[in-house]
């Protein structure tokens, strides 16, 4: 009897070693899905303090395509709204709109040769879209983050702490479709 109890022991010290060691992975695993998600929200943050510098200096040179300019600042007001309350889904819908927006302006740039001159323009161009491509980098590393954790969080066993101490799956930063269609370049030139 008294082995039964020594066995039964083990078997419980255990399940309970287990347990910690999923809880710790799921933990591990969430701060994973935040730092990538900090990554994206810093990028974003430098672009969002960019795109005023860059509107204002086509401002100066494209006196009259103002329909472009209040294309670009309406898409940054709504990057930022959604970043703030970090909701994926409407952050995929409005960095649609702003890299429509973008690329209209750097198009409509090429009208504007004395714009495209300008050591400013294309300083803020290059910045512009090394940060779009990094944005773009983050976006996959938080994508990946975030389906481990959704995995994870549904497999069994970890499904059972998961529940037991509230873990929660997180969204994907996902484009509509649009974002992955072929761009019309004739179109842009028009």
């Amino acid at each position: 009897m008294e082995a039964f109890i020594y066995i039964l022991l083990a078997l419980i010290a255990i399940v309970i070693i287990y347990g910690v060691l999923i809880y710790n992975r799921l933990v591990d695993i969430k701060h994973n899905v935040s730092q990538a998600w900090s990554n994206i929200d810093v990028l974003l943050k430098q672009r969002h303090d960019e795109l005023p510098k860059l509107v204002e200096t086509c401002k100066q040179y494209m006196g009259f395509e103002q329909e472009t300019l209040k294309q670009v600042i309406a898409a940054r007001s709504q990057v930022a709204a959604a970043r703030e309350t970090s909701n994926m889904s409407a952050l995929g819908s409005a960095e649609n709109s702003l890299r429509i927006g973008l690329g209209n302006l750097f198009a409509v740039s090429e009208d504007y040769p004395e714009l495209k001159a300008s050591e400013k323009f294309q300083h803020l161009q290059i910045r512009i879209t090394g940060l779009e491509n990094t944005i773009a980098d983050r976006r996959e590393f938080y994508n990946e983050a975030a389906k481990i954790n959704n995995v994870r969080i549904e497999q069994f066993p970890d499904v059972l702490i998961a529940r037991w101490f509230h873990f929660t799956p997180r969204d994907l930063l996902e484009f509509n479709s649009t974002e992955t269609t072929d761009v019309n370049i004739n179109q842009l030139f028009r």
